[in-house]
């Protein structure tokens, strides 16, 4: 059995789209003949993430890491984050000549923009130095694969999500005993996240946020009508979704939005504005509505049918998701034969 080892500084109890990717990626390796293990900050000491105090990073050395690559002895290695761990996984694997993979999850030149920490251009400048060191980078979406192309990044491989659609689907229960209809949105209450655009909107019924973050006190107060739910998982954040009338997703920069899968699978239409991410996953398919006036895509959402969304969703299968990231790996390292095994 072929061993993989993912190097990542997200990791539980953080709740993001990295993360559950990966456990995704876990829950199929079985089935598909191989075995992933993850390198995270466990049995490392660790520091709280600036502006975001309740995650943590390691804080540790290349060397360090090198030893507990060369422990678990994978056949490959694939560095998920770029944060200090993954960096540090980097220096290790370069210096031992080890080949490796990464993903391109997270718009960190744009984040850190934002809040005034350093340059977009340098930062893209380190994130190129970084990936194109790999031997392949995986991106999610076409979107995204063409405009890393257009800034130099090199070998990029396409790995799109999937959803756990018995996990999230349409229920005649609702648990959000609220005016309706419901707009709901879930995220992470961030700056990057644009969260303003949806809770200023001028809607009908009432709106709802999942997720919680370092903007939350900031949001609560600025918008005291709307439903703060905090952190949700499994069968409840489930039944959140399936309670709510439209999924309102205002971000402008991520590089997917796996929550977008979560909601329709729920039998949710979005409302978005046409950016990537919901672009590539909404498309031409009619499970939501695209425009630059927000509020414009969420009334518009409200006619959509739950059960398009619902069909939509269920063309994102976990299960190609998982096998699509191991073909990658295999095709990165010049295994056609593990490749063509996983295909089968």
């Amino acid at each position: 059995m072929r061993r993989i080892l993912i190097v990542t500084d997200a990791w539980l109890p953080q709740v993001n789209g990295v993360v559950r990717s990966i456990e995704a990626l876990l829950a199929q390796a079985p089935a598909l003949g191989v075995a992933i293990d993850v390198l995270d900050s466990t049995g490392f000491r660790t520091a709280p993430v600036p502006t975001y105090p309740s995650m943590r990073f390691a804080v540790t050395r290349p060397a360090a890491v090198a030893r507990r690559i060369e422990a678990a002895d994978p056949d490959f290695v694939h560095i998920a984050t770029e944060g200090p761990l993954g960096l540090c996984a980097w220096i290790a694997c370069r210096r031992a000549g080890r080949p490796f993979t990464t993903c391109y999850h997270t718009r960190f030149p744009e984040y850190l923009a934002m809040r005034r920490v350093a340059p977009r251009r340098l930062v893209y400048w380190l994130l190129r130095r970084f990936h194109n060191a790999g031997l392949g980078v995986m991106v999610a979406t076409q979107s995204l694969e063409r405009e890393l192309r257009a800034r130099g990044f090199d070998r990029l491989m396409r790995w799109s999500r999937g959803v756990d659609g018995d996990l999230f689907q349409p229920s005649g229960r609702r648990v959000l005993n609220l005016p309706q209809p419901i707009f709901l949105t879930c995220a992470r209450l961030a700056v990057e996240k644009n969260l303003d655009a949806f809770l200023s909107l001028d809607l009908p019924g009432s709106k709802v946020v999942i997720g919680d973050g370092p903007d939350r006190a900031r949001l609560e107060a600025r918008f005291p009508d709307a439903h703060f739910l905090g952190e949700l998982f499994g069968p409840a954040l489930a039944e959140a979704y399936a309670s709510a009338d439209v999924f309102v997703f205002p971000s402008l920069s991520d590089t997917f939005g796996l929550v977008l899968l979560e909601a329709l699978a729920s039998g949710l239409p979005v409302a978005a504005f046409p950016v990537a991410g919901p672009l590539d996953v909404i498309g031409d398919s009619g499970a939501g509505a695209l425009d630059w006036d927000l509020r414009n895509a969420a009334l518009a959402a409200l006619s959509i049918p739950r059960e398009r969304a619902r069909a939509h969703a269920m063309t994102f299968s976990i299960a190609a998701s998982a096998r699509q990231f191991l073909q990658n790996i295999f095709r990165a390292h010049a295994a056609p034969e593990l490749e063509t095994e996983i295909a089968g």
